[in-house]
């Protein structure tokens, strides 16, 4: 027998939510068009589509060309680190720097010691580079730490304070880190982790850490929260992890995507209209 899915949380009228990074140029999504209208019926009105890779950047500039609650962010994933060369760079902080891409970030960038599918000094060295560049056009910093806090942690301390700001995206460790990323100034975004039973440590981060400095994300198609785990994530799942921040925290759904939207509207300064096509 089938086991019967949780509705998805409804907002009321006038609340929406905005998705802070998913991957909408994945293969996953058969219709990215569709996915991105079905967020919008379902009221996640924004989303924050992420570069992997100079090919990842510019799908993910294509699709916020074309919608116009989308928005662009352009990156050398960790994992690509190891085809780093400044033509790479150059070429990113072209897609950047041309205005009706409408890029908002730059990432994700970081380090994986988890997966090391590049070699982990060719990981720092770009990490370090992608800093410098975001630094130099002025965008917000999207970080990807996975097994790597105290390198992480390091590097960002070298190149804070950060101007134009930044989130530690799918965050990952504890109260105390997070303690020290906010301290840089930066945001942490909660995935749909949280939702899953065994997530004590990132239930106690969404319960604690100010409101003010929290945005969502689904990493979508990664990461679907229960009762879609292991399925592909969809930029409406996002409802999911909200209901249950709203939860831990004893306020309501409302209350947690109003002052999420408003962090990422002023991380990302998204335009506040943008309804997708």
């Amino acid at each position: 027998m089938k086991k019967n899915r949780a509705p998805l949380p409804r907002l009321k009228t006038g609340t929406a939510l905005v998705d802070t990074h998913c991957h909408l140029d994945m293969n996953r999504y058969a219709d990215p068009d569709e996915v991105i209208r079905s967020a919008a019926r379902n009221g996640v009105t924004r989303i924050v589509t992420v570069g992997i890779d100079s090919v990842s950047s510019d799908a993910a500039a294509a699709l916020a060309r074309r919608h116009p609650g989308v928005f662009a962010t352009v990156g050398l994933h960790p994992h690509n680190a190891g085809d780093a060369t400044e033509e790479t760079f150059a070429y990113l902080a072209r897609l950047a720097q041309a205005p009706a891409n409408k890029i908002v970030g730059y990432g994700e960038i970081g380090l994986d010691f988890a997966r090391n599918y590049a070699p982990r000094q060719a990981q720092i060295n770009t990490f370090h580079r992608q800093l410098e560049i975001a630094r130099e056009i002025g965008l917000p910093i999207i970080i990807h730490d996975r097994d790597a806090h105290e390198e992480t942690m390091e590097i960002l301390n070298q190149h804070a304070p950060f101007k134009a700001g930044g989130v530690m995206h799918c965050f990952s460790g504890d109260t105390e880190l997070a303690r020290r990323v906010l301290d840089l100034g930066l945001y942490i975004s909660i995935p749909g982790i949280v939702t899953f039973n065994r997530s004590e440590t990132l239930q106690q981060v969404a319960r604690e850490i100010p409101l003010d400095r929290m945005v969502l994300e689904t990493d979508g198609p990664f990461l679907a929260p229960v009762p879609w785990r292991g399925k592909t994530n969809l930029p409406e799942y996002l409802l999911y992890t909200a209901q249950k921040i709203a939860e831990l925290r004893g306020i309501s759904l409302e209350e947690v995507a109003g002052q999420t939207s408003r962090n990422a509207e002023q991380l990302f300064n998204l335009d506040s209209t943008g309804v997708p096509a």
